[in-house]
């Protein structure tokens, strides 16, 4: 269990990164973030997250460094996967990349109070009733099923809902209508990536740190990505695995919690952490890598 000292240092820091981000992001709003910046700005964060998880794991509690790393690279990819759908939408609405920037950390803001709002209620639900691992396995199962069946180029028509269509007839600013697209699609992508976070570990603390991580520097990975968009065709199948993959270790948590341990003649096995890394790098790794060579030209 982490101490309220813990919680205050870590909370406090997060705070300090997201504000020097906003200063950040209002000192160049004026201009596009260079490509060279996004790069140098995603691996200082890609780094902090592993010092974060190295320290976890030899000053911490044993096993809680390999939680936070599977945590956070699942939640990653699917930030990277979040990040695609903000370039398809910010284009649709027509915003200028130099005037996307104080959008995207808004919508990092929102994305972190909505995902500790989740986490809390999740967290509570699954110390209370052994059977939310099922309701969590569902959902990741459902959602893997969809990413299956999407064929590349269905992610990129974008459809107008009625709340942005409303707002559009009320004349607000495309400013404030990208704002609420963006918080709306958070609020979609937090409903995934809280249960299947759940599904390899269960201290809330990782939970936040992995989600925190995952979303720092979101906003430079934007520009990072843009030229990517249309190379990472197979990104959502090898999510399509790690989700659908966490909902089934979910399922057998959920048999084991309810004092299922045996089907038959069949001991329900126990899924490792080590299996889970292996499984989320190796879809990542091979979906990034096949995609690559499938665009290559």
């Amino acid at each position: 269990m982490t101490d309220a000292k813990t919680w205050g240092v870590t909370i406090a820091v997060l705070l300090g990164v997201l504000v020097f981000d906003l200063l950040l992001a209002i000192k160049n709003r004026k201009r596009e973030t260079t490509l060279k910046e996004a790069a140098l700005w995603t691996i200082f964060y890609v780094i902090a997250a592993i010092v974060f998880g190295i320290n976890l794991q030899f000053n911490g509690v044993a096993g809680h460094g390999e939680e936070f790393f599977a945590g956070w690279l699942t939640e990653y990819s699917l930030s990277v996967d979040n990040v695609f759908i903000f370039i398809i939408l910010l284009a649709n609405l027509s915003v200028k990349r130099e005037s996307a920037q104080l959008i995207l950390l808004a919508g990092i803001a929102i994305a972190l109070v909505l995902r500790g709002i989740f986490i809390a209620l999740g967290s509570a639900l699954i110390s209370k009733f052994s059977a939310a691992f099922f309701i969590f396995a569902i959902i990741l199962i459902a959602t893997a099923w969809k990413l299956i069946k999407e064929k590349h180029g269905d992610e990129k028509v974008y459809k107008e809902g009625r709340i942005i269509t409303s707002l559009r007839k009320r004349g607000a600013s495309t400013f404030t209508i990208a704002l609420v697209a963006v918080g709306t699609t958070d609020l979609i992508f937090a409903l995934d990536s809280i249960p299947a976070i759940f599904g390899l570990t269960k201290d809330p603390y990782i939970v936040f740190t992995a989600n925190a991580f995952a979303l720092m520097g979101l906003r430079q990975l934007y520009f990072l990505l843009a030229g990517l968009v249309d190379r990472l065709i197979y990104l959502s199948k090898g999510l399509a695995v790690i989700l659908g993959f966490i909902g089934f270790k979910l399922f057998i948590e959920g048999l084991h919690g309810v004092g299922i341990h045996k089907i038959g003649f069949y001991e329900i096995p126990h899924i490792t952490l080590a299996v889970s890394l292996g499984v989320i790098a190796a879809a990542l790794s091979v979906t990034t890598l096949i995609s690559l060579t499938a665009t290559r030209k």
